[in-house]
């Protein structure tokens, strides 16, 4: 863990690179300690159909949503939040100074008893990968 699951207005595929977006927010978790590398997913899926605030179609969105494993300490959940929260205005930076874009972010914790993983990652992470 963590998921984070990026929805966003299809208005926004000529204006956002949101594969970009993706390896912003990877790279941006990737230092945050409290994210272990091998958990980290990031996938963003294109919303068709939608209406925002008074209807106009030049309205878009971008929400984030950060899935963690339960049992970390509220302040660094809050930090992490925050990080990856500025990272990703910097990023939108161009976008959102040039077009109407509503962007959010939350972290829920996943109960880990009802939760359960598996996976083969990290014996594939190259050996310098996991020196760090």
């Amino acid at each position: 863990m963590p998921h984070f699951h990026v929805e966003y207005s299809s208005n926004l595929d000529d204006r956002v690179d949101m594969s970009g977006l993706c390896e912003c927010i990877r790279a941006t978790a990737a230092e945050i300690d409290t994210f272990p590398l091998p958990g980290i997913r990031v996938r963003a899926m294109r919303a068709d159909h939608y209406a925002i605030a008074d209807g106009n179609p030049d309205h878009s969105f971008i929400d984030i949503s950060i899935r963690l494993r339960g049992g970390r300490p509220d302040d660094v959940k809050q930090d992490a939040t925050q990080r990856i929260f500025a990272a990703v205005k910097a990023y939108l930076e161009p976008a959102l100074s040039q077009y109407s874009i509503a962007l959010s972010l939350e972290m829920r914790d996943i109960d880990p008893d009802l939760s359960p993983k598996t996976g083969t990652i990290r014996e594939h992470l190259s050996a310098t990968t996991q020196e760090t």
